[in-house]
């Protein structure tokens, strides 16, 4: 198998993965976005943007929906008003919790497939790949 074909496939598979343990209630988008706000912490939807490679207007709307949910909080930024910073509520960080606990059959199967060294080598190739996708994406938009 060839690196294009098995990065389809892998593709592919985290796909069916996420169809499986993502809620119903929710979008793709909208638990990349309760993700990044998890990871990024407190943050602009300009920075969100960039960092998921949506348009602002696409971000907007899964934002109102995500606060009507009351997943996700938004408050002004002290130096410039017109910018809303976002970050999750309690019931975001139970849904990102309960969708982290059903994430954990990846998991278990990667252990199982994986000897400790492959482990490893796996990360940090999937980290060089990951690196480069955001920074090509995010050069992109610039």
């Amino acid at each position: 198998m060839d690196l294009k074909t098995a990065l389809t496939e892998l593709q592919c598979e985290m796909v069916a993965e996420r169809n499986l343990v993502n809620p119903k209630e929710i979008t793709w988008l909208q638990y990349d976005i309760l993700y990044q706000v998890e990871k990024q912490g407190e943050v602009l939807p300009s920075d969100l943007s960039l960092i998921l490679g949506v348009s602002r207007t696409k971000l907007s709307k899964a934002l109102k929906n995500l606060k009507q949910m009351e997943y996700i909080e938004q408050f002004p930024n002290k130096s410039d008003g017109r910018e809303l910073y976002t970050s999750l509520t309690d019931s975001g960080e139970e849904l990102l919790e309960s969708i982290s606990e059903n994430h954990i059959s990846i998991y278990k199967i990667a252990l199982e497939s994986f000897t400790e060294e492959e482990q490893k080598e796996f990360v940090h190739l999937s980290n060089i790949l990951s690196d480069e996708l955001r920074k090509a994406r995010i050069e992109k938009d610039e």
